[in-house]
């Protein structure tokens, strides 16, 4: 989710509902009548999404749609995928267990021995795994407890364009106002430093970073956590190099922090390796995972915890839907099918790097330089410079069939996020709808 969410920014007001879905006897009634305000993509997106195969959506009008959204990063396998249905309807078949909160079940021991087996050991990597609630902020807050115990420290290390979450915790390590304005309350407990690139490539921010937490008169408390994304989704497709990633680890190893890596939106595959931070080498104490864990859109978080760091007491962090079970029967049969070889991590940077060229060649097009391409594996931004083009790219995309949304600070970066198992004719089809209403206006 980003700043679009705000009714003021959104651009499907009643009165542009698409025909058919208008009034009180239309099929929008209900929505537009009887659901929350704070509701963003039906907003955006105004049409009654019926069903959906791979990366695309039809609506219930009979419209097709091609999904550069996938769920804002949950669907990487895209949306009912065969392999992962035929494992829940056997489940579900014979009656298997569907909530447990954290008791034993076979599903939940398959995942824990698969992800080990395909995922952890092949990466020389040794996590224990806690299943702290339904969804990503959920394990944001889970990180951020076990970091202050650990450390018996307060503070927390946060970064510009951050998004974690919005809940208390989460939201309080987020950087933009739209949503820590949203919870009432000042925000306490975490310090904000410029992320890499954000006063451009030629200065290295670690060096600023570095000067303030070894400066015991710098006004920064010693932090308990640094918690950092690879690649910010939500904060405009903003993408850390390797060389930075390690130097913040050895911050993090020189002031005493621990260093956890969200990859909740970036993990799973989207930037390529399962895990995104595996290119720079880095050793993070606690990873996030939710969003595309679970495969199938059914929720489901999980903290990765270095073993030393696993000092929870029983029951000190809890919640009814942290037994999941049909997610970890879906994850599972995901991990099978997808992850048994380095096949698919191939095919995903195939396809980025065809993403990356297509879109860096469309904002090459913009006049004076304002646009601009930007991304890793699979998820890269469309720079527009401006909000209203951004948005307007992507209101004529919707009219044209292509599901695209926004990120960025003023929003005014379109996200491409498509499944990863997106086939590359109806890659190239979305690609050309959004060339097609994006040129115009870039060169505008």
């Amino acid at each position: 989710m980003s700043l679009h969410e705000s009714t003021a920014l959104c651009w499907a007001p009643s009165s542009q509902v698409p025909q058919g879905l208008q009034g009180e006897s239309g099929r929008w009634a209900a929505i537009e009548q009887l659901e929350s305000g704070v509701r963003s993509y039906s907003r955006m997106f105004p049409a009654i999404m019926a069903r959906a195969k791979g990366a695309c959506i039809t609506t219930e009008d009979g419209r097709q749609l091609i999904d550069f959204l996938a769920g804002a990063g949950t669907l990487n396998y895209g949306h009912n995928p065969d392999v992962i249905k035929r494992a829940l309807l056997s489940y579900l078949e014979e009656d298997g267990i569907v909530h447990s909160l954290d008791m034993a079940t076979p599903a939940k021991r398959g995942f824990i021995e698969l992800f080990d087996t395909l995922i952890l050991r092949p990466r020389n990597l040794k996590y224990k795994l806690q299943f702290p609630g339904p969804t990503g902020t959920n394990a944001v807050e889970a990180a951020l407890k076990i970091a202050r115990r650990v450390t018996g420290r307060h503070n927390v290390v946060a970064f510009t364009n951050a998004f974690h979450g919005v809940t208390l915790g989460s939201v309080a390590a987020t950087g933009n106002q739209h949503f820590r304005a949203a919870t009432g309350l000042p925000s306490l407990g975490v310090t904000f430093f410029p992320y890499d690139g954000y006063f451009g490539n030629d200065i290295d921010t670690g060096d600023y970073i570095e000067r303030m937490l070894k400066d015991r008169s710098s006004g920064v408390d010693p932090p308990a956590a640094v918690i950092l994304e690879t690649v910010q989704g939500e904060g405009g497709i903003n993408v850390a190099r390797s060389t930075w990633l390690r130097r913040i680890e050895g911050l993090c190893r020189n002031v005493g922090a621990l260093l956890i890596i969200d990859d909740i939106q970036m993990g799973c595959g989207r930037t390529g390796p399962f895990f995104s931070f595996e290119e720079s080498g880095i050793s993070p104490d606690l990873v996030l995972l939710s969003k595309s864990l679970s495969a199938y859109g059914l929720p489901l978080s999980l903290v990765l915890i270095k073993p030393e760091f696993d000092i929870w007491k029983p029951g000190e962090h809890n919640g009814t839907f942290r037994g999941n079970n049909l997610a970890l029967v879906a994850a599972s049969a995901a991990l099978s099918a997808f992850w048994r070889t380095e096949a698919f991590q191939r095919d995903i940077t195939k396809k980025g790097e065809y993403m990356y060229s297509r879109v860096a060649a469309l904002a090459s097009t913009a006049v004076a330089r304002t646009a601009s391409a930007r991304g890793r594996g699979m998820v890269v931004g469309l720079d527009c410079g401006d909000s209203t083009k951004a948005m307007d790219i992507s209101r004529l995309a919707f009219g044209q069939g292509l599901i695209i949304e926004r990120c960025g600070s003023e929003d005014q970066v379109l996200k491409l996020i498509p499944p990863l198992t997106i086939s590359e004719v109806e890659l190239g089809q979305g690609l050309a709808i959004l060339e097609a209403v994006a040129l115009p206006i870039l060169q505008a």
